[in-house]
Order: structure tokens, then sequence, then C-alpha cells
């Protein structure tokens, strides 16, 4: 199954969506949180739903009933590998080191999963070759202290 691409406003209504399963259009307006949108503003984002194939629709006479088609597990799997792909170079462990160096998994959560992580103590940085560089001087002075050493020995 080809998932596509939300926008956050079809995303947020998704969400609802995923709760309720199967409704119709008055279940939406009911269940939306204020403030409720305009029911012309939702009867087009169902439309578009079922375009990308979020959504499927049975009709009862004169209404739609819609069903969610896509689980919300299977959007999450989505959205996680499109984020793997595209920001840690399709690596798992990229994505686990992120959250853990910025809290967002802590050393408790994983012992869930029989995980142990052992603080990782951050190295001061090594500025011996930006110094070099930077403090040009310090090499003027060793060349000078040697040329003196030189002249002290040839007397």
């Amino acid at each position: 199954m080809k998932i596509n691409h939300l926008t956050s406003a079809e995303e947020n209504l998704m969400r609802l969506l995923w709760k309720l399963g199967s409704f119709y259009l008055k279940d939406i307006m009911e269940q939306h949180p204020d403030p409720k949108p305009h029911q012309n503003t939702v009867s087009t984002y169902l439309k578009i739903l079922v375009e990308k194939g979020y959504l499927s629709t049975e009709k009862e006479g004169r209404i739609f009933r819609y069903h969610t088609v896509v689980p919300f597990e299977e959007y999450r799997k989505f959205l996680l590998s499109e984020l793997c792909d595209h920001f840690f170079n399709g690596s798992g462990k990229e994505i686990l080191n992120f959250m853990i160096h910025e809290n967002l998994v802590s050393a408790e959560d994983l012992k869930d999963f029989n995980i142990e992580i052992t603080p990782i103590q951050k190295k001061e940085p090594d500025f011996k070759y930006a110094n070099e560089i930077l403090n040009p001087k310090k090499d003027k002075k060793k060349s000078k202290d040697k040329k003196k050493k030189k002249k002290k020995e040839k007397e």
C-alpha cells in the first residue's frame, strides 16, 4: 500500500478520524474540538483524504459513510521511515543516538528493552592544532630559542 504525505491540517483531522474508525460527516462535526471548522471545509478535506487513499466511502442513501483505510500504525511507520531516510542516512542507530543525546529517550526507557547505556562523558575539545594555527608567535619564539642555543653551542 502506497502511503502519501499529509499536510498538517489533514494530519490533524486524520487523528480524529483514526479514533472514530467509521463515521459520517455529522460525527466529525460533533467530535471536532472547538473552534469547529465549517462543514464545507471538513467535506473538502474528506474528499482529499479519499483521493489520497486514507479513507474510503460507502454511499448510504444521500449521505456517505467514511472508513479509515490506512491504519494509524502504518502512517506512523511511514513517517518514521521518511524521517530516518531523510535526516539520519537510513540508520536507526543514528536516530537512537540522537534521541539519547537530546534526552528524548532515557536510560530508564531503554531498560524496558533490556538495553543499558552508560552515560557518555563529553570530552573537552582538543585545541592543540587550532592554537598552533591561531598563535604563530609561539612558533617564532621556539625558533628564536633554538637560534640562541646554537649560538651558545658554537661559543
